[in-house]
């Protein structure tokens, strides 16, 4: 151990011995039997204070870093580390704050768009029956689905005869103002926004398989109720995913919300129960419900979702007002299938798609608006909390199809 080392060092005793490690020219190029040895009288180093040191004599007085420079020095670099910490938490609490705009979400999803589309017109040769089923062919190839597809394709045969469209620009804009048409009148009478109760805690209960970000979406949506002062709580019913419950108590420590949650494999039914209780006499605004999602397991699974909400009725007769159906965007058809599946088994109210800006796959909006009728209420944009932002279905659409009519005039 070195003097600087020593010094760094919060000595154990006051007295200590300290062996110099560091060449030394020793008389006749021979080192000494015994090590040469030096003591020390050791103070607390604190600024401002000496230590006396009685160094052997062949020892030059330059060798030795004076303690003050030493003390100097290991304030510096703790200050400098405290500095450091103190700007990566400010980014930290900054970066929550940013939002990813609807436009920059869907760039995954419009570049795959534009590619299939821009394949599929190049081929262009005259408007026929192998046309239509090339068209065909893109749409399900563009997540729209197969029944939306077929539906789409009939419409299209009738709107290209009905315009007279023939050149390739004319049948492109045809096309895609139908696809935008189609799509907007799958929104009329649609109902997007989010109920709450004229009185008492409004109930918010969450449904989807395991992996869709259930949890993360309740863990942001309730950071931005909060921040627009609603009082909320939160109730983590899903207790049989490992580390589900602490996933959202950390949420809820981030965001200084109280969680109500049950030992590990509790009756999530119970734990419902003690968080409508804690709603009602803490005077919540909103209660978010995370439920567990065991596809598997399909009709032990919707049982318990009926047995959550007969005992949230129970205790608030129009609650829940809202059941909303977290679905993973990068999943494309196999969201599809689980939307039909929570649909005929539970009253689904809206849509919450995660994950829309890491896939390509974002007009899986289509058929699911199309087949299933179920407005989507959120998508998620990105990583921080302001990423989970209201749908607007004249938004997409322009920010899908917009460029793809941009293209084509040129």
């Amino acid at each position: 151990m070195g003097l600087f080392d020593f010094f760094k060092k919060k000595p154990a005793a006051p007295k200590v011995v300290v062996e110099v490690l560091y060449p030394q020219t020793w008389e006749n190029s021979e080192a000494p039997v015994e090590p040469t040895v030096l003591a020390a009288e050791v103070l607390q180093p604190t600024p401002g204070e000496a230590v006396e040191i009685q160094v052997p004599s062949h020892i030059a007085a330059e060798d030795v870093a004076p303690v003050a420079e030493v003390v100097e020095t290991v304030e510096t670099e703790t200050e400098t580390e405290t500095e450091t910490e103190t700007e990566t938490e400010t980014e930290t609490e900054t970066a929550v704050t940013s939002e990813t705009n609807l436009d920059e979400g869907l760039t995954k999803t419009r570049k795959t768009w534009s590619e299939r589309w821009n394949a599929f017109m190049a081929n262009f040769r005259s408007v026929d029956e192998d046309f239509f089923e090339e068209l065909e062919e893109t749409l399900i190839g563009a997540d729209v689905g197969a029944q939306t597809a077929l539906q789409l394709t009939d419409e299209l045969r009738n709107e290209v005869k009905l315009q007279n469209a023939k050149s390739k620009a004319d049948i492109s804009r045809v096309i895609i103002d139908k696809l935008v048409e189609h799509y907007r009148s799958q929104g009329v009478n649609e109902d997007a926004s989010m109920h709450f109760a004229p009185e008492g805690p409004t109930v918010i209960l969450f449904v989807g398989v395991n992996g869709v970000g259930k949890t993360t979406t309740i863990g942001k949506m309730s950071a931005r109720y909060k921040a627009e002062g609603k009082q909320v709580v939160l109730a983590a019913a899903d207790t049989f995913r490992a580390g589900a419950t602490q996933q959202l108590q950390a949420w809820g420590e981030r965001n200084g919300i109280p969680v109500v949650a049950g030992a590990a494999n509790a009756d999530p039914a119970s734990v419902v129960y003690d968080g409508v209780k804690t709603a009602i006499e803490t005077n919540a605004d909103i209660l978010f419900v995370d439920t567990a999602g065991r596809l598997q397991n399909n009709v032990n699974l919707m049982q318990e979702l009926a047995k959550m909400k007969r005992i949230i009725t129970r205790e608030l007769p129009n609650e829940p007002q809202e059941v909303l159906l977290a679905l993973d965007a990068t999943t494309g058809q196999n969201a599809l299938q689980q939307a039909r599946l929570f649909k005929d088994s539970t009253d689904v109210t809206g849509i919450v798609l995660t994950k829309l800006d890491g896939t390509a796959k974002g007009g899986i909006i289509l058929p699911i608006r199309n087949e299933l009728h179920l407005p989507v209420k959120w998508v998620g944009l990105g990583e921080q909390v302001g990423d989970l932002q209201p749908f607007d279905a004249d938004d997409f659409a322009k920010s899908l199809f917009g460029s793809l009519l941009i293209g084509d005039d040129k």
